[in-house]
């Protein structure tokens, strides 16, 4: 597989809700390793399996503490303290969005080997997870916004990707 497809805003996948991954397969840490490569291409921090086509719970990241691969991810709480940062994404070329999120979640998951993970995170790989974890219920970052924000950039969208 190597290098896999990023796709781009308004393929349909991208709003789709993922389904669960049944048991970790060799073919699911085949798409692990293909997801980091393909991140790493392409200057990302984060990767969910949507944006490369496939409709499952799988997400990578990278923020340059160490890499992260989590299958089946949930947020199990959030801290009331947010803060608001400058986001971008790879199915949105060209488009930066101020977000408001949590400062400290805790997420639990599957590592690439099926054991449980429990983390408590904060700051920015606290962003980069919830970020990714939304990309598996079909939420993006434009939705972050209020309507006519929104509405304007889909009209950039649409001009990039067309």
């Amino acid at each position: 597989m190597g290098l896999l497809e990023i796709k781009k805003y308004p393929n349909p996948i991208l709003r789709e809700k993922c389904s669960s991954v049944k048991e970790i397969t060799e073919e699911i840490k085949k798409l692990i390793k293909n997801m980091f490569e393909t991140m790493y291409a392409n200057d990302g921090v984060g990767l969910a399996a949507p944006q490369v086509g496939i409709k499952k719970r799988v997400i990578v990241v990278d923020v340059g503490q160490m890499p992260i691969a989590l299958v089946n991810p949930k947020i199990l709480k959030k801290k009331r303290k947010t803060w608001s940062m400058t986001e971008g994404c790879l199915s949105l070329p060209e488009i930066a969005v101020e977000v408001k999120r949590p400062q400290e979640v805790e997420i639990e998951g599957l590592d690439k080997y099926g054991r449980k993970v429990n983390m408590k995170i904060s700051g920015f790989l606290a962003r980069a997870l919830q970020h990714e974890i939304d990309h598996l219920d079909g939420i993006l970052i434009i939705d972050k916004v209020g309507f006519l924000k929104k509405r304007r950039l889909i009209k950039q969208l649409m001009k990039i990707t067309s």
